[in-house]
This record gives C-alpha cells, structure tokens and sequence, in this order.
C-alpha cells in the first residue's frame, strides 16, 4: 500500500479516483452521492473528479502505461474520505476513528491486493492533477503501472476543491469452489494427475497449520499449503512434485487467510498428492 500527500502553498495532493464514471458506464444514484453543504463540502464536483479521471489516463498513455477502469467501490471509498477531509480542513489519508486508505476500500466492497492513494486541495481539478505529476511520490502512485483502477471523488469546500484518488490493482473475488476449480486447472495443465472430487480433507488440511486429517495410513506423500491472491500459477516446490510423474491424484482444499491479510484479497490453499 502506498499513500502520498502534497502540500504546496493552498494546493495539497492526494491520490483519488474519477468521480464519474468511464466511458461507455452509466452512473447510479447511490455510486458517487453528494456531501451536504457548509463545512462538509458542497455537492460532490464530478465534473471535477472526471477531469481528473481523464488526466490521470492522458498522463498514463503518454508514458505508455495502461489506461485505468473506473471503479464504483473504490469511488464510494475516495468519496467518503473526501467528505471527511473536508469537514477537517487540513488533508490527511487518515483521521481519528477512521480506517485506513485499504480498509477504507475493503469496507466499500473492494478487492485488491496493491491499493495506493493521493489527496489533495486545490483550485481547480488542472491544478490538482499538475501538483501531482511535479511531486515524485504522487506521479510514481498515478502512473503506477502495478494498478488498474482507480475511484476519484471531490467535494468543494471553503471555496477550494478537495480531491481523493484511490487506485488499486484489482483482484476476482471468488468463492472456496471457484478456487479450488482454478488451481485444479492449474493441476491438469502440469501433469496427468487427477483431481480428487471430494475437497473435503483437503479443506481441513488447509485450515489448519499443520498435519492432515485422519490416521496416518492415509496421509499423502506430499502436502502443500500457501497464500496467494492472482492464482496464475503453482507454488514452485508443488510443480516440482508433480513433474515427477510419482502421484496419480490431488484433493484441493481452500478456506479463509491465515494472519494478518487485512482488507487486502488473498486465498489459501491446500493441495494433497497421493
């Protein structure tokens, strides 16, 4: 996760996403709402957000980085954020009682597994966008080629725009069978094994940190466990094994992420080979 704030002069800047929606999208009532008036902010400026949106692409084609995708939840993140910088005056990625840029996202209905941030306050959308691209931190953050979305949010206050961008490298979210049908595909394109049809061991296999369900007799002669949130391909030590040609058939387990993943999108993983 990576988060860069700039202050120069009345001009601060932080990393937010379109507060309109791409091309080709139509925008819905509850996706990018509006702040109240006064010290909140005024209604959100998506005309603002898009220009910034629009920007931010510009910038990345002439650097020869891939154009990035609105996205609806990253934009309800930047939106909230930005409402609360506006309601604090100062700019800040986070303030008391509020989670932070990942959680943030996580909570909006995000998946991801690389999240960065720029905020900003400034007079106009141009300004905020060019504060951005002359502070190294920011430019490094919106021409990041390591993300593919992003959600833009600003809301006027104080006579001054405030600006969120949150950009992410997205991630499928998928359930325990859509895993575990992966890896199995995974499995078959590396060798001739065949995939058991009962996950069940393999399930509890990956739940826990050690040992395998049962008695020994009916241990397998190779277990993996692993976390990993792109599933495009297997862990090393697991194709070497199954390069061997010894095992005839794999039972693939997954569950929830052990330890501390946070909102971040990561799977676990436990594949058995007889």
């Amino acid at each position: 996760m990576r988060i860069s704030l700039l202050a120069l002069a009345a001009l601060a800047a932080a990393m937010a996403g379109p507060g309109q929606p791409a091309h080709g999208q139509v925008y819905e009532s509850g996706q990018y709402g509006g702040a109240a008036s006064g010290s909140r902010g005024e209604p959100d400026q998506r005309s603002a957000a898009w220009q910034i949106f629009e920007l931010a692409n510009q910038a990345r084609a002439a650097a020869g980085v891939g154009r990035l995708q609105w996205d609806p939840a990253l934009a309800e993140a930047a939106l909230a954020h930005c409402r609360r910088m506006a309601a604090e005056g100062p700019i800040a990625h986070q303030y008391a009682g509020e989670a932070d840029t990942a959680g943030r996202a996580g909570q909006a209905g995000a998946h991801f597994d690389v999240v960065e941030e720029n905020v900003a306050v400034g007079q106009s959308a141009a300004e905020i966008h060019e504060a951005w691209m002359r502070s190294p931190g920011h430019r490094s953050n919106l021409l990041s080629p390591e993300v593919d979305r992003v959600g833009v949010a600003v809301v006027q206050a104080r006579d001054m725009l405030y600006a969120v961008a949150d950009y992410a490298r997205g991630v499928t979210a998928l359930s325990a069978e859509q895993v575990e049908a992966r890896v199995a595909e995974l499995i078959r394109r590396q060798s001739r094994v065949e995939i058991s049809r009962d996950p069940t061991k393999a399930r509890v296999a990956c739940a826990v940190d050690t040992g395998f369900p049962g008695n020994a007799g009916a241990w397998p002669g190779f277990l993996m466990r692993w976390q990993d949130s792109e599933l495009k391909q297997l862990p090393a030590a697991l194709s070497e094994k199954l390069a061997t040609g010894k095992y005839h058939l794999a039972a693939v387990g997954s569950c929830p992420p052990h330890g501390e993943v946070g909102s971040f999108t990561t799977y676990r993983l436990a594949v058995a080979l007889y």
